[in-house]
């Protein structure tokens, strides 16, 4: 039986909290909620080796799932490439969609995907882009009215697990993270995320914990490994001991994160997820009301790893349809000095 690599394991859950998990507290909440004990640890455990063995009779199915939905993710994150095929960029879109409201004038709103670990540069086009918006409604599981200070983490956030994880990739990559160069305090940013009290409640009606997401982590990190995408240790181990460690450990880790969303599977609860489907659904009832208050040019800011989804619900909730599109370099993947 093959063991969960240490590194296929990490790898999976940075490239996850890049893609989704700006909000520190969302996770901090999960990982509080009351139902933690050893009995309902080992429920869990015992819940998803009885998964394990209803998946293993449809592989086929969940690669197939799997391959659609990194295909959706390629329309909101890709890696650039030179002439000659070298990577340069690893690169978000924003993307316009467009309808009529009910008085007859023409509302767009824009999906602005993010990895929430990037360069300050790419940020600071964030920033600026945003002031044009009547509304830019943003990602953050915090407690209604929750202000972030500019330069700046809250308290709560710095304590979490997940911030580690952040702590680690920005070192290990030379980027910067998110909450700390985009203004928050923009009189047109919205709120548009849950509450912690909310996202725990989710998780616990959703039948999703914590232990049961970790395992999925480890299944997912297996795959990889099998797979052996992006290079492996082989890959990581020539970073390591590169003239250039900090780029090639950007090249190693865009070129698994471009190939993620199938890894969004393991969220799922009853009834999807509240990490990306039970969010989703709280940022189109802002979306709406937003709507309904008069504003015509509107933002969503959040992970990439949420826009397959919103997409979805843009078009077959609000019949928009799908206009331009343009990209933003989230990381640098060359040297300056390389000839294109």
């Amino acid at each position: 039986m093959n063991s969960v690599n240490p590194f296929w394991f990490a790898l999976v859950a940075c490239l996850i909290v890049s893609l989704v998990g700006v909000s520190a507290p969302p996770m901090q909440v999960a990982t509080a909620e009351p139902e933690t004990s050893a009995d309902s640890a080992v429920q869990d455990a015992s819940d998803e080796t009885t998964d394990k063995k209803v998946d293993q009779t449809s592989d086929a199915k969940v690669e197939k799932q799997s391959k659609k939905k990194i295909d959706e993710l390629s329309h909101f994150l890709r890696v650039s490439h030179d002439k000659k095929g070298r990577p340069v960029a690893l690169q978000t879109s924003v993307t316009r969609y467009m309808m009529t409201n009910d008085q007859g004038d023409q509302v767009t709103v824009d999906l602005a995907g993010v990895v929430h670990i990037g360069e300050k540069e790419y940020y600071e086009q964030f920033n600026k882009r945003f002031e044009d918006y009547d509304g830019l409604l943003y990602e953050l599981v915090a407690p209604e009215g929750t202000v972030i200070p500019k330069g700046g983490r809250t308290e709560v956030s710095i304590a979490n697990p997940l911030a580690a994880i952040q702590k680690t990739m920005q070192e290990g990559l030379g980027l910067e993270f998110q909450l700390e160069h985009i203004d928050y305090t923009k009189s047109n940013f919205v709120h548009a995320d849950m509450s912690p009290e909310e996202f725990g409640q989710s998780m616990k009606a959703n039948e999703e914990s914590v232990a049961r997401i970790m395992f999925r982590a480890m299944g997912q990190s297996m795959a990889m490994q099998s797979r052996g995408r992006g290079g492996g240790e082989a890959g990581l181990l020539l970073a390591m001991f590169s003239k250039n460690k900090t780029l090639r450990l950007r090249r190693v880790m865009a070129d698994q994160m471009k190939n993620m969303e199938g890894g969004m599977i393991m969220f799922e609860g009853k009834e999807g997820s509240t990490i990306i489907d039970h969010r989703n659904a709280k940022v189109m009832e802002i979306l709406r009301r937003e709507i309904a208050s008069g504003k015509k040019k509107l933002a969503i800011f959040y992970g990439a790893g949420h826009l397959p989804d919103m997409q979805r619900r843009l078009m077959s909730e609000f019949q928009m349809q799908r206009g331009g599109q343009y990209w933003l370099d989230a990381w640098k993947l060359t040297n300056r000095e390389q000839k294109r």
